[in-house]
């Protein structure tokens, strides 16, 4: 009887799942690099999340990706945790590991920088402040990596404040809170923009921060990727801003996970972007 090996199974948990674009990228890449593999999404509630956790390894999964609303509560359930997950206090990435620990990391904040970086090639986060708005989730990891690659200020605004009081309390001194009301006011100076909020999402209410305090030197970025050029980003560019849409982000932070779970760093390009829009 011969040994056959098992096809590594990958996949997105959330709730609801149906409109996540990961499966079509991991298909592609899995496609293209001619990959033994499939990559599902899986929609699963917060009461059997554990449960599920714990039964996908015995299924042939090396891991998944996790989005909302389980980005908290699987720091609870991961045997280990890398000190970006722990510091952002959320995990995007599971590695089901051989010896049947569940490690957990954080890739949002890689993706964020990694997008900048191949869209605003001149992109200097060092050279003067960045504004934030929103203080989610996606703000936490946003703020963590802009930390690490050296910008001196960052002004974070949300619409309830204490939100934004706990991103200060967390990441520290140079984490600056403003009032929503005066929002505008944040972007005289700022070199770096970031909306992580989901105002100008198909079917949420549209971004009316005023931004006429933009510098044209800045560079812009939504990390709303439906539309993929939103209001905001419209007038950013009319405004003479370099903008970078929120899609390479979604890219690029998938790509660790998998290079971990099928073994090969796959290529962010165009044809990669085009596949994912489909």
């Amino acid at each position: 009887m011969t040994d056959h090996p098992r096809i590594p199974l990958a996949g997105v948990i959330g709730s609801p799942i149906a409109h996540s674009r990961s499966p079509r990228l991991h298909a592609y890449w899995l496609q293209k690099y001619g990959l033994a593999g499939h990559y599902v999404p899986i929609d699963v509630s917060q009461t059997d999340l554990r449960e599920v956790l714990l039964a996908l390894p015995k299924m042939g999964f090396v891991g998944c990706n996790v989005t909302i609303p389980h980005k908290e509560t699987v720091l609870k359930l991961a045997d280990i945790v890398t000190d970006r997950a722990s510091l952002i206090g959320a995990a995007n990435t599971l590695i089901f590991r051989k010896d049947g620990k569940i490690h957990a990391d954080n890739t949002d904040g890689f993706g964020f920088i990694a997008n900048l970086r191949q869209n605003a090639p001149d992109w200097k986060p060092a050279a003067g402040p960045a504004a934030v708005f929103g203080a989610g989730g996606a703000a936490r990891a946003v703020v963590a990596s802009l930390i690490e690659v050296g910008v001196p200020e960052i002004r974070v605004t949300n619409r309830t404040r204490p939100r934004a009081e706990s991103l200060r309390a967390e990441f520290g001194a140079k984490v600056v809170v403003c009032d929503w009301v005066q929002a505008g006011n944040m972007l005289d100076d700022a070199v770096t923009v970031v909306n992580t909020t989901s105002l100008g999402m198909v079917g949420k209410p549209e971004f009316l921060v005023p931004l006429d305090g933009l510098m044209s030197s800045a560079v812009v970025t939504d990390l709303v990727y439906t539309p993929l050029r939103t209001r905001f980003l419209e007038t950013a560019a009319s405004m003479g801003c370099t903008t970078v849409d929120g899609l390479g982000m979604l890219l690029h932070q998938a790509a660790p996970g998998f290079e971990r779970w099928f073994g090969k760093r796959p290529e962010v390009d165009q044809a990669t972007r085009d596949a994912v829009l489909g």
